[in-house]
Parts: structure tokens; C-alpha cells; sequence
């Protein structure tokens, strides 16, 4: 998790729990290739509360 997500995390009043929730049950709404460090994901899904949306933009790494 980087610092500017953290940041981001904050003044939405998310937690990191939320983040996952969304990850883990959300979809892949867009894949851009197009980033020279690497393939981008947006992920939009819930909270844990199952009403806040959240929107999460991240790359898979080894």
C-alpha cells in the first residue's frame, strides 16, 4: 500500500479493510496496458459496510 493511497484512504474515511473488501469482491472494470511501469486494474466493489463504494486502482506484482 503506498503512501498516496493511504492518503487517499484517509480523506474518504476508509480502512484498509475496506480497501480489501472491495478487491476481494469487487469487479475489474478497466485494464490499461499502457503504463510503462506495468498493467494498471481498476477494481470498483464495497465496503465492508456493502453500501460505500470504493474504487481501487492497483498493479499486481511478484
Amino acid at each position: 500500500m503506498s503512501a498516496h493511497a493511504m492518503e487517499e484512504m484517509a480523506e474518504d474515511l476508509l480502512t484498509i479493510l475496506d480497501v480489501e473488501e472491495a478487491v476481494l469482491n469487487g469487479q475489474i472494470i478497466r485494464v490499461e496496458k499502457d503504463d510503462p511501469r506495468g498493467t494498471k486494474y481498476v477494481v470498483v466493489g464495497t465496503a465492508l459496510d456493502r453500501q460505500t463504494p470504493v474504487g481501487v486502482v492497483g498493479r499486481i506484482e511478484e
